[in-house]
C-alpha cells in the first residue's frame, strides 16, 4: 500500500526517485494521445492520426497493466490499492484541508488511474469496433455492418466524453493537492522526484525499458504512417496546389480496402470519364444503363453481346447492394427501392454530402465538373472514397492577385 507519510516532518526530506522513466513516458504519451485523439475525432482527413492515437492508446495501456506487475515500487499496482472507501474518506479530508500527504498515488488519484485505465480500454475497443463497422478497416473489419456502426460510434463518444470528465476531475485534483502540500505535482511526473524521508523505498531509472517503449511506439508510428495507412498509394504522394500556385503534400490519406477490378469493365467504361466502381449504383441502374447502351448520354457504346455479358456481369456482381464501402452502403439506403438512376450525382446521399460546396469550388479549374471525382477524391479510382481521402483542391492564385 502507498500509505501515508507520517514522518514527512519529522525526518529530513530528500529528493527521491518516485516515478521511474517507463511511467513517466507512459503518462505523458498517453495524455498527449488522447489529447490528439480528441482534437482529429471530428476532422475526416486526420482519421489516419485519430485511429493511430486510438491504437496507441491501447498499447500503452496494455504496457501499463504490465508494468503494474513487474515495475518499479511505485508503478505496482499493489502500492496504490485502496478501497472506493478509502477514496471517499480521503475525498473528505482534502475537503476540510487534512488530507495527509502520499509519496505515491494518495487514494483518490489511485481511483482516478483505474478508471482512466477502465475507460482508455473502453473507448479504444468501440473505436476499433467503430473502425471496423464504418469504415470497413482495421482489425474488426467484417465484424459488424454498416447499419451497426451508429451504435459503436455512439458509445465511443460517450465514452470519450466520459473519459474527457475524468481527466478534466484528475487535473483538478493534481492542482489541489499540489497547493495543499506545497509541492509540484506535475513536475513530479516530469523528473520523476519527489521529496521524501530516508525509509522512502528506492526506485530505479529503468532506463532500458524506456528506451524499448519508446522504440515500439516510434516503430509502430513509422510502420503505420509510411505503410499501413498508404498501402495502396504505391509510394505516390498526394499533392494539390496551394493558393500561390505550389505544389504542397496534404495529410497521409487514410485509403480503403481494394474492391474487386475488372480489366474489361475498365477499359470500356474508363476510355471516355473515369470508371465509376459498381458499387456507388445499385444493380437495377446498371442494367437499364447497358439495355439503353445507344442512348448513353447522346452517344452510342457500341458494345458487342460478349463484351455487353462481361461488362454488365461485373457490375451487377459488385453493385451498390454488396455495400462494398461505406459510400455505396448509404448511396444504396439512399435510393428508392423502384428508382434507377444513372447518374450517381443524382443520388439523394450524393445529393447531401455535397449541399455544402460552394459554387466557387465547383467552378475550380481544377475540378470543372462534378464527375470529376478525382480532383477531390484520392481513391476515386480505386472507387472507395474514404472520408478521409478527401480534399477540395485550391485554384491557383492568378498572377494579378500574387
Amino acid at each position: 500500500m502507498s500509505a501515508p507519510d507520517p514522518h514527512a516532518r519529522t525526518h529530513t526530506l530528500q529528493p527521491t526517485l518516485i516515478w521511474d522513466l517507463p511511467i513517466r513516458l507512459f503518462h505523458w504519451v498517453l495524455a498527449g494521445s488522447f489529447a490528439l485523439a480528441w482534437i482529429t475525432a471530428e476532422a475526416d482527413e486526420w482519421l489516419a492520426v485519430h485511429v493511430f492515437c486510438g491504437y496507441l492508446m491501447l498499447g500503452l495501456v496494455a504496457f501499463r497493466l504490465l508494468w503494474g506487475v513487474v515495475g518499479s515500487h511505485f508503478a505496482r499496482f499493489t502500492s496504490f490499492w485502496f478501497s472506493p472507501k478509502q477514496a471517499i474518506h480521503y475525498l473528505k479530508e482534502v475537503a476540510s484541508g487534512q488530507a495527509a500527504r502520499h509519496i505515491g498515488h494518495n487514494p483518490t488519484g489511485s481511483w482516478a488511474i483505474y478508471i482512466l485505465l477502465t475507460l482508455t480500454l473502453v473507448v479504444s475497443a468501440s473505436g476499433w469496433i467503430t473502425l471496423g463497422a464504418d469504415e470497413q478497416q482495421g482489425l474488426a473489419a467484417g465484424w459488424f455492418s454498416f447499419s451497426q456502426a451508429k451504435l459503436f460510434k455512439e458509445v465511443h463518444e460517450i465514452v470519450a466524453t466520459l473519459m474527457l470528465v475524468v481527466v478534466g476531475g484528475h487535473i483538478a485534483g493534481v492542482v489541489v493537492e499540489s497547493v495543499m502540500h506545497k509541492e509540484n505535482l506535475a513536475r513530479s511526473m516530469v523528473t520523476g522526484l519527489k521529496m521524501a524521508d530516508e525509509n522512502t523505498p528506492r526506485t530505479s531509472a529503468q532506463k532500458l525499458v524506456a528506451v524499448v517503449l519508446l522504440l515500439a511506439m516510434l516503430g509502430f508510428g513509422g510502420w503505420w504512417f509510411a505503410y499501413a495507412v498508404d498501402r495502396q498509394l504505391d509510394g505516390q504522394a498526394w499533392h494539390a496546389t496551394s493558393e500561390s500556385g505550389e505544389a504542397e503534400e496534404l495529410h497521409v490519406a487514410f485509403v480503403g480496402k481494394a474492391l474487386p477490378d475488372n480489366a474489361v469493365w475498365r477499359e470500356e467504361c474508363g476510355s471516355c470519364h473515369g470508371a465509376f466502381h459498381p458499387s456507388l449504383l445499385p444493380a437495377r441502374s446498371w442494367q437499364k444503363m447497358m439495355a439503353e447502351q445507344d442512348r448513353h448520354f447522346g452517344s452510342d457504346l457500341g458494345l458487342d453481346a460478349p463484351t455487353t455479358a462481361a461488362v454488365l456481369a461485373f457490375m451487377v456482381d459488385n453493385a451498390a447492394e454488396g455495400h462494398a464501402t461505406e459510400a455505396a452502403y448509404k448511396i444504396e439506403q439512399s435510393i428508392a427501392k423502384e428508382a434507377a438512376p444513372q447518374r450517381i450525382t443524382e443520388t439523394p446521399y450524393w445529393i447531401r454530402k455535397h449541399r455544402e460546396v460552394a459554387a466557387a469550388d465547383w467552378a475550380n479549374p481544377m475540378v470543372k465538373s462534378q464527375a470529376n471525382c478525382a480532383a477531390c477524391h484520392l481513391d476515386a479510382d480505386a472507387g472507395t472514397f474514404e472520408d478521409g481521402a478527401m480534399q477540395i483542391p485550391q485554384a491557383p492564385a492568378s498572377p494579378a492577385s500574387r
